[in-house]
């Protein structure tokens, strides 16, 4: 298969034709550089220079995408997000050995945190206790009436899918509240394994 090539000296006149016919034609027009250090312009970058340095230009004759500039820019913000996590990372290690002085100190932590959550976790339980009782009480009415062939009151219906609505919203509630336990938990459980780490290594390692 071949490409359509041009080499540098005639790059200016490709050019011209480019901004005359690149509005209709919708030409694209690349440049890159062979093995020989040669400089080409062309419609289409041979395979075995797709991915060494190419610049792609538009209608107008501007450089629109530059491959091997687009890689380096997201190397460079890698090489940020890198250099910042560990910046952080830093600055968390010394804010837990400043604030704990040992791994006693984290558990009370972590138990005094916990505190809240835990209530509210029995709290939503008490009440799940009583709104499934709730719901058994219209369940066993309807299912009585319904045996003696009597007509289910519309009040009743309404109480039942009331009822099933306030559990299912209740079970939501324990279920989110018993992810935050489990979070907390973990959290302070990786603070306790990172300061183990700090307080164990020697002190040239940190």
């Amino acid at each position: 298969m071949g490409y359509k090539m041009i080499n540098a000296k005639t790059f200016s006149a490709t050019l011209v034709l480019v901004f005359v016919f690149g509005a209709t034609a919708e030409a694209k027009l690349y440049k890159w550089v062979d093995d020989k250090g040669e400089t080409h312009y062309g419609e289409v970058v041979p395979p075995e220079y797709a991915n060494k340095d190419n610049v792609q230009f538009n209608d107008k004759g501007r450089a629109v995408k530059n491959k091997n500039a687009a890689a380096d820019e997201a190397s460079d913000k890698k090489n940020a997000d890198d250099k910042q996590a560990e910046i952080d990372r830093q600055r968390k290690d010394r804010a837990l050995i400043n604030t704990y002085s040992s791994e006693k100190e984290i558990d009370l932590a972590r138990d005094r945190n916990l505190q809240q959550i835990v209530a509210r976790i029995n709290s939503v339980q008490t009440l799940i206790k009583s709104a499934e009782e709730n719901l058994d009480g219209y369940r066993r009415e309807a299912d009585n009436a319904k045996k003696s062939g009597k007509k289910i009151h519309e009040s009743l219906h309404t109480d039942i899918s009331d009822a099933e609505n306030k559990l299912a919203k209740l079970k939501q509630d324990l279920a989110g509240a018993q992810e935050k336990e489990a979070a907390i938990k973990a959290s302070y459980e990786a603070d306790k394994v990172r300061y183990r780490e700090l307080t164990v290594a020697p002190r040239s390692k940190r």
